[in-house]
C-alpha cells in the first residue's frame, strides 16, 4: 500500500513541474562541427577527426554527454559544460559507420549525431594454390572490405574469364567475392585472378588451380565380397591341410 507524504501536494503539481522543465529546455539546441542536425562526416584512415559540441541559446551552464554507439565517452571535468570536444585518433577502417552522439545531460532528447564515413580502397593481396580432383567442385574466395563498395572481375591466365552458365557461379556480398566451378575439368587448370576495384583503388588475389586425375572408385559391395572370398579360401586351405599338419607334429 502506498505511503502518504508528509506534505500534501495538489494533483496538478507533477504536471506543472513537467511543463516547467519543458519550458526551460525550449529554445536549447546543440551543434556538432556547426551542424544542428544529424550528419555524416567523410574522412580517410589515419588523420585524427575532431568533434566539437556546443550549446546554443543557453542562459545557464549545461552539462553535455558524448556517446560512441551505445557506450558513454569519459570526459574530463573541464570538457563538459556548454562546450565539449572529443578526438578520434587514429581513424581506422573499423571506425566506418560508427555513430558519435552529443546529448544534453538533463534532456537526452536534445542531441546531434554524426556518422563517420571512413573511405578506403579494397585491401586484397596474396596467392593461393589449390589441388582439386577432376569432377569435383571448387570455390575460390576473395575477402575484401572497402568503402565505397567495390566491384569485382575474374580473370583466367590474364584473360577475362568467360563464364559457363552450367558450371560457373558467382556469389558476391559487400565483403565476400566467390567463384564456384562445378565438376572441375582438366581444361579448368590454370591461374585465376580476383580483381576488386573501387573509385579509390584496387586489390587482387591470385589462385593457382591444379586439376588432378579422377581417382577410381571401387564399389563397397565388391570390396566386401572379395574380402569374404579370400577369407573363406584361406580357412578352407587350413582345414584341408589340418591332417597333414598334425602328422608332422
Amino acid at each position: 500500500m502506498a505511503q502518504r507524504s508528509s506534505l500534501a501536494l495538489p494533483c496538478e503539481a507533477p504536471v506543472l513541474a513537467l511543463c516547467f522543465l519543458a519550458c526551460v529546455a525550449t529554445g536549447l539546441e546543440l551543434s556538432v562541427n556547426n551542424h544542428a542536425a544529424d550528419f555524416s562526416l567523410s574522412t580517410l584512415p589515419g588523420p585524427a577527426v575532431s568533434l566539437s559540441c556546443l550549446v546554443q541559446n543557453s542562459s545557464q551552464a549545461e552539462e553535455l554527454l558524448w556517446y560512441r554507439g551505445d557506450g558513454k565517452v569519459d570526459l574530463k571535468v573541464g570538457n563538459k559544460v556548454n562546450a565539449s570536444n572529443i578526438c578520434v585518433s587514429p581513424v581506422t577502417e573499423s571506425d566506418n559507420g560508427v555513430t558519435f552522439t552529443c546529448k544534453l545531460a538533463r534532456d537526452n532528447s536534445v542531441q546531434v549525431s554524426v556518422v563517420l564515413d571512413v573511405q578506403f580502397p579494397p585491401q586484397l593481396t596474396g596467392e593461393e594454390s589449390l589441388q582439386v580432383e577432376e569432377d569435383k567442385d571448387v570455390t575460390l574466395t576473395c575477402n575484401a572490405k572497402s568503402n565505397p563498395q567495390a566491384q569485382t572481375a575474374w580473370y583466367k591466365n590474364n584473360t577475362t574469364l568467360t563464364l559457363q552458365r552450367d558450371r560457373y557461379q558467382l556469389h558476391q556480398t559487400s565483403e565476400v567475392f566467390q567463384l564456384s566451378i562445378k565438376k572441375v575439368q582438366k581444361s579448368d587448370h590454370g591461374t585465376y585472378t580476383c580483381v576488386v576495384k573501387s573509385s579509390l583503388g584496387e586489390g587482387r588475389r591470385v589462385f593457382h588451380l591444379r586439376v588432378g586425375d579422377k581417382k577410381p572408385v571401387f564399389p563397397k559391395e565388391a570390396v566386401i565380397a572379395a574380402a569374404v572370398v579370400v577369407t573363406v579360401t584361406v580357412l578352407f586351405g587350413i582345414v584341408a591341410r589340418k591332417d597333414r599338419i598334425f602328422k608332422v607334429w
